[in-house]
């Protein structure tokens, strides 16, 4: 995997999560497979105006929707329930999606969204899965 891929896979739901826009800016870049510095350039400024944003309700809803895509068919019916309810009620403030996700990972052995900023943000002491 080039470089600028593995950056990609490593930010695109933290983009994702504060604004589909810029999501689908980047996705336009890396259309083709092709990549310079000029694109580089461009994928980092996406990224500082990214930062400077707040997820919202509906982009992290859509978010966690498009990142529950990798339990949906391994999840128990408990654990698909226990999405659902925190998915109703996420905000910016109040959210225990990430935290259930990120567990679920673990637990599933889903590399791609462990190495992914979205999740890792919640491995923080307060969020660290329990071994």
């Amino acid at each position: 995997m080039e470089q600028w891929q593995a950056e990609w896979a490593y930010q695109k739901y933290w983009v994702m999560a504060r604004s589909q826009h810029l999501y689908n800016a980047w996705r336009r870049l890396a259309r083709n497979n092709q990549w310079d510095e000029d694109k580089a350039v461009i994928a980092h400024e996406l990224l500082l105006t990214a930062g400077e944003l707040t997820p919202t309700v509906k982009t992290l809803r859509n978010t966690y929707q498009h990142v529950w895509g990798y339990f949906k068919r391994m999840a128990t019916p408990t654990e698909k329930a226990e999405f659902q309810a925190a998915l109703a009620e996420v905000t910016p403030a109040h959210d225990s999606v990430g935290p259930l996700l990120l567990r679920l990972a673990y637990q599933y052995q889903v590399d791609y969204l462990l190495q992914s900023r979205l999740l890792q943000e919640w491995e923080d002491d307060d969020h660290a899965p329990v071994a």
